[in-house]
């Protein structure tokens, strides 16, 4: 249970510093949906946008080196976009690589199995977006 607290509490962090990062740049809004994976209806860590783009993102952090996951996260976030009018986004923070920005990435830049997604830190540092060009 404490640990179940501590991973909540990591990720809705997380949450929060993209958020500010979003409202640091001007013309771009962002807010956090609460409780946005216990929802029976399909809905995105983060809504973010400005007068021409809407960004919908599932926000992850990890201490490991490949972050996985399940194939009804990447279909709830392909949803709601769909409904939306949003672009679906994946923004992963590797906590312990010495690169510590966040990368974001398109839904067809993740690796797909039977079972789930999955993007490495190696694939991230390659084919991910850094904050500064996902807002260019």
């Amino acid at each position: 249970m404490v640990n179940n607290r501590w991973a909540k509490r990591k990720g809705i962090n997380a949450e929060r510093d993209l958020i500010n990062l979003f409202w640091s740049q001007t013309g771009w809004c962002a807010h956090r949906i609460a409780g946005s994976g216990s929802s029976r209806y399909p809905s995105p860590d983060l809504i973010v946008g400005n007068n021409i783009r809407k960004l919908a993102i599932e926000v992850k952090i990890t201490s490991a080196n490949k972050k996985y996951f399940t194939l009804d996260e990447i279909d709830g976030l392909k949803d709601f976009s769909r409904i939306f009018g949003a672009e679906p986004w994946v923004a992963i923070k590797f906590s312990k690589s010495d690169n510590k920005n966040w990368f974001f990435f398109t839904l067809e830049d993740l690796n797909e199995t039977d079972n789930s997604f999955n993007i490495s830190l190696k694939d991230a540092e390659m084919k991910g977006l850094l904050f500064e060009e996902l807002i260019k």
